[in-house]
């Protein structure tokens, strides 16, 4: 297995720019989720890792390798797409082999590697399937096997559980984190699932119109997000935003008008704040429902979704768009209810008015 390492990587279709000065690293044997909404440029990016697109200017490197201008072939990658791409008229054992096959391995070493990464993926049994006989789950992980038994430098994933129902993904999600720490691989996978994201990852690339808002760890981007549009994409539901106003600034702590009339006293750690307006964020687990008769922000429950474990409450609040809070499962709230949301100042994130985070919760 092997490093990656991208620099001022470019890619541009005529005088579209895709790709806008990625720079990244990836560490030998970590998992590393490309994530954005459609059309940001992940796919892009990881087939330009791939050779599969050229970059018009910057440089990939796997381990100590320049590989920007070789070919696919000779990079040490192995993809897995989005389609199974599996050969219907070939069994499961044969499609596993094929690329191995068509390199001109001995027979007995094809049938070696082919049987381990079976093993490995659950497929012993189905080996002389042919994939009309498989389920979509199944067919999947005969594409992941085809990738391991090439024991590539890197793996790379573009969105191959988006084809799979709820269930399958789940089951499917597990299985490759599994996947990833028998073979402490690097593996780099696109989605545009945050919660794929946010379970499978050591670190995550949040893209945006081709370039990188912010790289982290799963709990570090949902817990310090740099800016508006990464705090807004990590989490679902999505953080809640305010418009307030910074009253002012005193004893190491922003006093801050709430909608509705109350203040918070939010501590700087450490920022320079000035009084004028910002964006206050909170998670919506992080808020709280009051009787009428306390403090908070006030606000009209619109609809209430009783989900088990939990209940998602949507409040209007004035001069705020509808604002989220995960409340428990057997929260009694129901539509047109009058309450207050308490917010605990530890947990809130404030914005600048160009997006940018001058404070972050102290959860972690």
């Amino acid at each position: 297995m092997a490093s990656l390492t991208l620099r001022e990587v470019q890619k541009s279709f005529g005088e579209v720019p895709i790709i806008r000065g990625v720079d990244l690293e990836v560490k030998d044997g970590e998992f590393c989720v490309f994530v954005g909404p459609s059309g940001c440029g992940k796919s892009t990016l990881l087939r330009l890792i791939a050779g599969l697109e050229g970059t018009t200017d910057g440089t990939v490197r796997i381990g100590d390798r320049d590989v920007t201008r070789l070919a696919p072939a000779e990079r040490g990658v192995s993809m897995v797409f989005q389609s199974y791409a599996l050969y219907p008229h070939m069994t499961v054992a044969e499609n596993i082999g094929f690329g191995m096959k068509m390199a001109k391995m001995p027979k007995s070493e094809i049938q070696a590697r082919t049987e381990k990464a079976a093993k490995m993926l659950h497929l012993t049994e189905l080996l002389q399937r042919r994939p009309a006989q498989l389920s979509g789950g199944q067919r999947q992980r005969v594409a992941i096997g085809r990738a391991i038994v090439r024991e590539p430098d890197v793996f790379l994933f573009d969105e191959p559980l988006s084809n799979l129902d709820a269930a399958l993904r789940v089951q499917m999600r597990i299985e490759i984190s599994k996947l990833h720490n028998d073979l402490k691989a690097t593996m780099i996978y696109v989605t545009h699932d945050q919660v794929e994201a946010m379970t499978m990852a050591d670190k995550i690339v949040v893209l945006s119109a081709g370039k990188i808002e912010q790289v982290g760890s799963p709990l570090e981007l949902y817990h310090r997000p740099n800016n508006i549009f990464v705090a807004t994409f990590i989490g679902s539901p999505k953080m809640n935003l305010f418009k307030v106003n910074v009253t002012e600034v005193t004893g190491g702590s922003a006093i801050i008008a709430l909608p509705g009339g109350s203040t918070l006293a939010v501590p700087t750690r450490g920022a320079t704040i000035t009084p004028g307006p910002m964006t206050l964020g909170v998670r919506p687990e992080h808020l709280t429902i009051a009787p009428t008769d306390t403090g908070g922000i006030p606000g009209v429950v619109s609809l209430s979704e009783h989900l088990g474990g939990e209940t998602m409450l949507y409040i209007d609040v004035d001069g705020s768009d509808p604002t989220v809070v995960k409340a428990d499962g057997l929260a009694a709230q129901r539509s047109g209810d009058k309450i207050r949301i308490i917010v605990a100042p530890e947990t809130v994130h404030l914005f600048d008015q160009s997006g940018k985070a001058v404070v972050n919760g102290s959860l972690i």
